[in-house]
């Protein structure tokens, strides 16, 4: 089969089976070779690897990855590439096509059973619309996820990258930055895909640390926070946490959490680093605890 990185190779496969891209499945092709040589570069993909590739469509960084690494379990939503994609990898006894919403996929189970639980790497060619469930569903999902190369949106790029006090910086950046060292591969323009996006596309790695940058006591709740700090950015940090569901103190106690981290009330949420809110989750995990101690306490004496 000849290499889908050609643009012509992709339009005569596209022809031939009448293959029209669905925009709820945010299908663009890559058509450039050079850009797939560099993704799989990047992704430091060795015959050792399985690797679990998210939405392969006809097959075009698949075949690189097919002759890159040791297995290749790649997850498609869309049924309707099934006749493509058995003529594009099939002279590829290293791959298996797994037709599931990767959203849905137990991915521990699909790692235990594919790679006895050892290290992925991760490759994709993400959907604008849900790389962000994505990216979150593979750190979230308990699999041993080394390293995930993924082609986004730019701007999503951007702001996974982004540090405190920028206008990118939000509760995606702290996300990733707390399960992964993200770095910037390359930027790619439109013309390089078929159909083309409107905007502009960019290869970024987030390497997996062993363990995250900062110590905190409940991770849950410190994403609880983030999120809160960030619903609306405008709002000061001790607003935007005194609403929040699943904070549960007052406005005066937030404040008194918040003077305790050593900054004022009024800062807002985009100026603190994970480390200051690492911090600030366990100043407020502690008078939880201790709200929650002395209700009981008083419960009991009532």
């Amino acid at each position: 089969m000849a290499s889908l990185g050609i643009p012509q190779n992709t339009i005569a496969v596209l022809q031939k089976y009448q293959f029209h891209t669905q925009k709820r499945f945010g299908q663009n092709f890559l058509i450039d070779p050079h850009v797939l040589s560099k993704i799989i570069e990047a992704s430091g993909v060795t015959k050792e690897d399985f690797v679990l590739e998210i939405g392969p469509g006809i097959g075009t960084m698949t075949q690189y990855l097919c002759e890159s690494a040791r297995e290749v379990a790649a997850v498609e939503i869309d049924r309707n590439l099934e006749p493509v994609l058995a003529e594009t990898l099939g002279e590829y006894d290293n791959v298996t096509v797994i037709w599931e919403d990767v959203l849905k996929l137990d991915l521990q189970e699909l790692v235990s059973e594919k790679n006895a639980g050892r290290p992925v790497k991760v490759v994709a060619n993400l959907p604008y619309y849900i790389t962000t469930p994505i990216i979150m569903g593979l750190f979230e999902s308990g699999m041993p996820v080394e390293r995930i190369t993924v082609m986004v949106q730019k701007e999503v790029a951007d702001r996974m990258q982004a540090k405190p006090g920028t206008k990118d910086y939000g509760a995606l950046s702290l996300a990733v930055q707390y399960y992964s060292m993200p770095e910037i591969v390359a930027n790619v323009p439109p013309n390089c895909f078929l159909p083309r996006p409107k905007v502009g596309s960019t290869v970024i790695t987030l390497v997996r640390y062993k363990e995250p940058p900062v110590c905190v006591k409940d991770e849950a709740l410190m994403f609880r926070i983030i999120r809160a700090s960030f619903n609306q950015r405008r709002k000061t940090l001790a607003n935007g946490l005194g609403n929040a569901p699943g904070i549960g103190l007052s406005k005066e106690t937030v404040q008194e959490c918040i003077r305790e981290l050593g900054v004022s009330p009024s800062v807002r949420g985009e100026t603190l680093s994970l480390k200051q809110f690492a911090e600030l989750s366990d100043i407020i995990w502690k008078k939880q605890r201790r709200g929650a101690a002395e209700n009981r306490a008083s419960e009991e004496e009532g």
